[in-house]
C-alpha cells in the first residue's frame, strides 16, 4: 500500500482522537496543538471557564512524544518507512487503547492520564509521519494543507498541485472527527478503540509495503 494512503488513514484516526479529546476530556485537543495553544491563551485570560491543566498536559505530552520519535529517527537513518516507523506506530496503537481508562470522561485524575497518553501517542505519530515524509499529510493538522490547496488552485496561483491528496487529508480529518463524536454516544473507549485499530492496521500494512519512500 502506498505511503500516502497510510498517512491519510492516520489523518482519519487523528480526527477521531481530537473529537474524543475535545468533547470527552473537557475541551482538550490531543492532536491539534495549535488549538491547545489558543485555548490555553484564552484560558489564562479567564475567558469562558476554559481549561488550563488539560491543554498544558496535552502540549507537554505531545512534545515529549515527538522528541522520542525524533530520537528513534536519528538511529533509524534516512527518510521513508522503516522498521522503526512500524515500531512507533505499534506503540501509538497501544497508547490509544490504554487511554480508554475507566472514568476517563468523568474523573479528573483518569482524564488527565488519558490526555497524557493521547498526547504522547499523537506526538509519536506526528514524528513517524515526518519520517515517512508524505508531502501535505502531517496526519495531525491540515492548516498548511488548506493553504496549499487554495494557494495553488485556479483561483490562486494556478499551479499544478496534488489536489486529490490535499482534499482527502482535509476531508478525512473531518470524517474522523464526525466518527469520534458519534462514538462518544456509545463510550469514550469506543473512539479510542477504533483509532487504535486503524493505527495498528496502518503499522502492519506499512511494514509489509515494499516501497520505503514515495516521491511528492
Amino acid at each position: 500500500m502506498r505511503p500516502t494512503a497510510l498517512m491519510l488513514a492516520l489523518t482519519f484516526s487523528t480526527g477521531i482522537v481530537d473529537a474524543i479529546g475535545y468533547l470527552g476530556l473537557d475541551r482538550v485537543f490531543t492532536g491539534n496543538m495549535t488549538g491547545n495553544v489558543v485555548i490555553l491563551g484564552m484560558a489564562l485570560a479567564g475567558a469562558d471557564d476554559l481549561p488550563v491543566a488539560g491543554p498544558v498536559i496535552a502540549l507537554a505530552a505531545f512534545v515529549a512524544g515527538a522528541a522520542i520519535a525524533g530520537r528513534v529517527a536519528r538511529r533509524a537513518g534516512g527518510p521513508g518507512w522503516t522498521g522503526s516507523t512500524t515500531g512507533l506506530l505499534v506503540v501509538v496503537a497501544i497508547l490509544l487503547a490504554a487511554s480508554a481508562l475507566p472514568g476517563a470522561r468523568d474523573e479528573a485524575p483518569a482524564a488527565f492520564v488519558a490526555t497524557a497518553l493521547l498526547g504522547v501517542a499523537m506526538g509519536l505519530q506526528a514524528g513517524a509521519a515526518r519520517t515517512v515524509a508524505v508531502a501535505d499529510v502531517t496526519t495531525v493538522v491540515v492548516t498548511s494543507t488548506l493553504v496549499g490547496l487554495a494557494f495553488d488552485s485556479p483561483a490562486g496561483a494556478g499551479r499544478p498541485q496534488p489536489w486529490q491528496r490535499r482534499l482527502l487529508a482535509v476531508a478525512l480529518i473531518g470524517a474522523g472527527a464526525l466518527t469520534g463524536a458519534l462514538m462518544l454516544h456509545l463510550h469514550f473507549a469506543a473512539g479510542a478503540g477504533v483509532a487504535a485499530l486503524v493505527t495498528a492496521a496502518v503499522a502492519v500494512a506499512g511494514h509489509l509495503t515494499p516501497s520505503r519512500r514515495e516521491t511528492p
